[in-house]
């Protein structure tokens, strides 16, 4: 089963990390400003995972794949590892949709 993992950077933001079960991080959150509005980032992550067109896929400059997972408003509320081929992107988006909706969540900050 898949977690999220909430963690603090230096600089203040809250982040969060989807984990498949293999621990392997399948999707990266965005910066938030608070951890509330990083826990509510999850709550997005597990409603438009379910979604196939709110995946956004994309090819980076050196030829590799990558998606980016949107909320309803738009904005992109994850993004993937890179990967060598379409297939193993799209096996990405996969483990997301079936880790994030039931996934549970770890906090690693101190607050």
């Amino acid at each position: 089963m898949g977690k999220f993992i909430i963690f603090e950077k230096t600089n203040g933001s809250f982040h969060f990390n989807l984990k498949a079960g293999n621990g392997q991080v399948i999707l990266t959150s965005q910066g938030y400003s608070s951890k509330p509005s990083c826990e509510n980032g999850i709550g997005s992550v597990k409603v438009n995972s379910q979604e196939d067109s709110k995946f956004e896929r994309n090819i980076a400059g050196d030829g590799r794949c990558y998606f980016n997972l949107k909320a309803g408003n738009g904005q992109i509320i994850g993004i993937s590892q890179m990967y060598e081929s379409d297939n193993g992107m799209e096996n990405g988006i996969e483990s997301v949709k079936n880790n994030a909706p039931n996934a549970s969540v770890e906090d690693e900050t101190k607050i």
